[in-house]
C-alpha cells in the first residue's frame, strides 16, 4: 500500500510546509510514478505545467519529503540518487543496476541478528538500515554479452 497525495498533503501541513503549486507538482509526479525518479526527471516532468520552476524547488521539495520518511532514496551509479513514494510498513532494500541504473526493490531480509551483534560489539543504538546491492540486471547481462 502506498500513501496518496492527500495523505502527504496532509502530513506536510501539519509539520508546517506551505503545499505551493510547485510542490504539489512534484508530489504528484512522484506519486504517479512505480520507478524510482531522478531530480532531473522529476524536474523534466514538473516543467511541463510549470515553466518557472527551477531545480533547487525539486531539491528541496524532495529534501522535505524525505526528512519526512514520505519517500525513500536509493544511491545510483556514481553519486546520483532517485526516489519512490514510501510503503508504509513495507520495509524495503535495493537492488541496483551498475549497467542501466534499474532498482529492484526487495523486502524479504532478516538482518536483526547483524544489528543485534553489531549494536553489542560498537555500543551504537541501531535505529535503522539501508541495504543496497549493486550488480548487472538480467537486460545489461544480455546486452553485454555476459
Amino acid at each position: 500500500m502506498r500513501l496518496s497525495e492527500r495523505k502527504i498533503s496532509s502530513i506536510m501541513r501539519q509539520r508546517g510546509y506551505k503545499l505551493t503549486p510547485q510542490r504539489r507538482a512534484v508530489i504528484k509526479i512522484i506519486m504517479g510514478s512505480d520507478n524510482h525518479l531522478t531530480p532531473e526527471a522529476i524536474y523534466q516532468s514538473v516543467r511541463d505545467g510549470h515553466q518557472n520552476i527551477g531545480l533547487t524547488t525539486i531539491y528541496r521539495t524532495i529534501n522535505i519529503l524525505s526528512d519526512l520518511g514520505l519517500i525513500c532514496e536509493v544511491h545510483t551509479a556514481g553519486s546520483g540518487r532517485s526516489y519512490l513514494v514510501r510503503r508504509p510498513l513495507e520495509h524495503h532494500h535495493h537492488l541496483v543496476c551498475s549497467g542501466c541504473n534499474r532498482v529492484v526493490d526487495f523486502s524479504n531480509c532478516d538482518l536483526a541478528d547483524i544489528e543485534r551483534k553489531l549494536s553489542e560489539g560498537t555500543g551504537f543504538k541501531i535505529e535503522e538500515h539501508l541495504l543496497e546491492f549493486v550488480g548487472i540486471c538480467p537486460d545489461c547481462q544480455q546486452t553485454a554479452g555476459t
